[in-house]
């Protein structure tokens, strides 16, 4: 049966008017007529029998139902794109692999391994795109995901498989001026400094405090970061006190950019995993999962 497709010029087309609002511009990008993009978008509304812009007084706008189309395909104009770059870059040879990751992760303990990976299999590319949250991956256009979180995250992430990496330590740290010659905080003396938050874990130092048998009053107050970089980089300002995975600070504690400003570590319930679907699983992936199990120990 021949499928029902739109031509790749009226997607592009459509796509283009849609982000831009305007046939104008769409055609300017595109490098065609203003009526060559019309015609393009009016064939496309044809094809689906659904209008995919209002026309108004000061321009054009998009119907609720072009607003939905139009974020569908831009999403698979991009996937499609970045699928013929890949091919284009590997003549055909040699194999690819789509990773999502914890951005500071992948930064600062991934990315110095790779390396390792290449000469183990150099064929094999490796493309990684930031994720802080779990999603589908149907939608996704990724074979794995590095992912740090709990059991019952990974229980409540549907149709996947996950192989645990490496438990997570988490340890407070700060500017090394702001501790008072040199010695770290109290866990009591610590609660009345800013605290740095994480945006993924709201509650990570009321659960730090709590294990140290503190009240503190404000364990949840304090400017958000949705990276551990982020976090780390108002640390080493002088903003406050971040409370970030033990292994993902080594760098600054290493460099005196940091130090740490109470010597509780606390091994919590989080951990960094390598997320899978449940099905479907290609020869890449496999090699990349035995050389992550050998690299952090784990059978």
């Amino acid at each position: 049966m021949r499928r029902q497709l739109p031509s790749t010029q009226a997607l592009q087309c459509f796509e283009a008017a849609a982000r831009h609002q305007s046939f104008t511009r769409a055609a300017q990008e595109l490098a065609l007529t203003q009526g060559a993009v019309s015609r393009q978008v009016a064939a496309l509304e044809d094809l689906v029998g659904v209008a995919l812009f209002r026309r108004t007084r000061h321009g054009m706008t998009l119907t609720v139902a072009g607003a939905d189309y139009a974020r569908q395909v831009g999403q698979r104009l991009d996937a499609l794109e970045r699928d013929t770059l890949d091919l284009r870059s590997r003549r055909g040879h040699g194999d690819r692999l789509a990773l999502a990751s914890v951005p500071t992760f992948a930064e600062r303990w991934l990315m110095p391994r790779l390396p390792g990976l290449a000469k183990l299999h150099p064929q094999l590319q490796v493309h990684i795109e930031a994720r802080t949250r779990p999603f589908l991956f149907a939608d996704a256009q990724v074979d794995a995901a590095l992912f740090a979180g709990t059991p019952e995250q990974l229980r409540q992430w549907a149709g996947t498989q996950a192989v645990l990496l490496l438990p997570e330590e988490v340890i407070p740290v700060c500017k090394p001026s702001l501790l008072k010659g040199g010695r770290p905080f109290t866990p009591k003396a610590l609660a009345a400094l800013p605290l740095l938050q994480q945006s993924t874990r709201p509650e990570a130092w009321r659960q730090w405090f709590d294990a140290q048998g503190v009240d503190a009053e404000h364990a949840m107050a304090g400017p958000r970061y949705e990276l551990f970089s982020l976090q780390m980089a108002a640390a080493r300002c002088g903003l406050g006190v971040a409370l970030v995975p033990t292994l993902l600070a080594q760098q600054e504690l290493q460099a005196g950019t940091l130090a740490i400003a109470c010597d509780r570590p606390l091994r919590g319930q989080r951990s960094y995993y390598l997320v899978q679907p449940a099905e479907g699983e290609r020869p890449a992936l496999a090699a990349f999962r035995d050389w992550l199990q050998a690299e952090t120990g784990r059978p």
